[in-house]
């Protein structure tokens, strides 16, 4: 699940010597708030529409325009965990991809990243998820996996995230195959561990709006 994999061919790169107009005429029909910009297949950076309403000059040349440079890019081998990474840390909807000499490839869309990462995640299977929270010396992944298969269910995916609620701990957060949670949890709770949430999902995904709504409670946001 490479950077590279999740381009989107939709969204072209606008150039110096294009006018804001233009770009925004571009953002409207594509339904986005920013571009990248590419010279000579250099990343430049992104320019959204807030700042071309601002300037209210539609024949300005948009390498007259400051643009919204820093790192908000990823080389085309990275993982798709890294475009949601830099997205988040730049808060951007779009992450720009290069390859190892630095040339422009194109930018993947924060939504495609998140159906991706979705996908990864085996959000869409049907089945129920499990929030545990452990001391980090008490994680055993393989110990949790015996413990749950012991009750003819499997772990289909697990994500690790710091508890907010205390410094010194983490959330495990399990997706199971299987929407019956309730011998499950108890013969988690019996060895001490601790579930301080659950899912139990009744029926399959039918939507991408579904799909990422799971993805998020996935991951206790």
């Amino acid at each position: 699940m490479q950077a590279y994999e999740f381009i989107n061919s939709l969204i072209p790169p606008l150039k110096l010597t294009d006018r804001a107009g233009m770009a925004l005429a571009w953002m409207e029909e594509i339904r986005t708030d920013s571009l990248p910009v590419a010279d000579q297949g250099r990343f430049l950076g992104f320019i959204s529409d807030e700042v071309i309403f601002e300037l209210n000059n539609p024949d300005q040349l948009i390498g007259k325009i400051e643009l919204e440079a820093g790192p908000c890019w990823v080389y085309s081998d990275k993982h798709i965990y890294d475009v949601l990474r830099v997205a988040s840390e730049n808060q951007s909807n779009l992450v720009a991809v290069l390859d190892r000499e630095n040339t422009y490839l194109g930018v993947v869309t924060m939504e495609d990243a998140i159906a991706a990462f979705a996908d990864s995640l085996s959000i869409k299977s049907q089945g129920s998820v499990m929030i545990l929270s452990m001391n980090m010396s008490d994680y055993h992944l393989s110990e949790i996996s015996r413990l749950v298969e012991s009750e003819n269910t499997k772990i289909l995916s697990s994500f690790i995230t710091n508890d907010p609620l205390d410094g010194n701990k983490i959330k495990l957060t399990l997706k199971l195959d299987k929407p019956e949670l309730r011998h499950v949890k108890a013969t988690l709770e019996r060895f001490g561990y601790r579930v301080i949430d659950h899912y139990q999902e009744e029926s399959g995904i039918s939507s991408e709006e579904d799909r990422i709504g799971n993805l998020l409670r996935f991951l206790d946001i």
